[in-house]
């Protein structure tokens, strides 16, 4: 008497049982096709409500009331007073002036340094050496922004500071940075743009790939001119990638919190207290969570607005 296999007889199952998977897959493509694709979509949808929408409308219903963490079990609806408190409070259009200070200074910096970076990395020849400069360029990018800090800390200390030792070596006498309220924004002004130059220069290399290598080769023959060149051939490559500069550093400034926090904790006195340093500072230790959020909520909307001016005033299809 015959006996078959226990392997072919394994093998004919997990067959049999590919065959039945694929067949209802293909039965719900074909009678239930919505549900194919909510079956794809549902996961991100869900985590984007659970992420994204959820702590926003929760900020949004704090914002509305008197949401105080050391009294949740009387939250009384308050209406826009919150929004009222927060427009007529000095301290807040201070911080908020001093987070705009930051990003006039350091975005058209990062920009500038970033063009050349991507100008010179677009030469052709030393290849290699293009390549090591990519991968170098994304170490400051890959750092954390409470790292950053503690290379501030430790950078510009006022005895053991590589900057002060620098200084000493030239036989002058060391800076308080950290101490100091103008060094201290200096210090902060300087690590944003360490940190985010190589982002902005490697968007634009990107945005100098895309011209056409004839155009542009037709056009160097025309002139020896670079700044012709990059005005009336290559910029107009640039200006999505630009845009998407404006949007991101635009937004990651407005909210900066870590390498500020690590650096300084937002002193000597105010003098680094940006705009997000405040809500912390009111929501967490003034123990008052819906000021915090009306802080947060009329941020975000800034944020938007100035999104929305980029994409209307510099953007342009190519």
């Amino acid at each position: 008497m015959g006996f078959t296999p226990i392997g072919r007889i394994s093998k004919t199952l997990n067959y049999s049982t590919s065959q039945s998977k694929d067949a209802v897959v293909y039965m719900l493509k074909i009678r239930h096709p919505r549900l194919t694709c909510l079956a794809f979509i549902g996961p991100a949808v869900i985590s984007l409500l659970t992420i994204g929408i959820g702590p926003l409308a929760f900020a949004v219903y704090t914002s509305l009331h008197r949401y105080q963490l050391t009294n949740l079990r009387r939250t009384p609806f308050l209406g826009l007073e919150n929004y009222q408190t927060v427009l007529s409070d000095y301290v807040f259009w201070e911080a908020m002036g001093r987070t705009m200070k930051l990003l006039i200074i350091v975005l058209p910096i990062q920009i500038i340094i970033g063009m050349g970076i991507a100008l010179l990395l677009h030469k052709p020849g030393m290849s290699v050496l293009r390549t090591l400069t990519r991968l170098s360029l994304v170490i400051p990018m890959a750092t954390t922004y409470a790292v950053v800090g503690l290379l501030g800390q430790v950078t510009f200390n006022i005895k053991y500071g590589v900057v002060n030792q620098l200084i000493g070596f030239l036989g002058f006498a060391p800076v308080n940075w950290i101490g100091d309220p103008n060094n201290a924004f200096i210090a902060i002004c300087f690590w944003d743009i360490w940190q985010w130059t190589p982002f902005c220069s490697l968007v634009l290399l990107a945005g100098l790939t895309m011209v056409p290598v004839e155009v542009e080769e037709a056009a160097r023959l025309e002139t020896r001119n670079w700044w012709t060149v990059l005005r009336y051939v290559q910029f107009p490559f640039l200006i999505p990638g630009l845009t998407a500069i404006l949007i991101l550093r635009t937004a990651d400034t407005l909210k900066l919190f870590d390498m500020v926090f690590t650096m300084t904790r937002g002193g000597p006195g105010s003098a680094t207290e940006l705009i997000s340093l405040m809500i912390q500072r009111v929501g967490f230790r003034g123990f008052d969570q819906g000021l915090a959020s009306a802080q947060a909520i009329i941020l975000l909307a800034l944020t938007i607005i100035l999104s929305q001016l980029y994409i209307r005033f510099f953007y342009r299809e190519v």
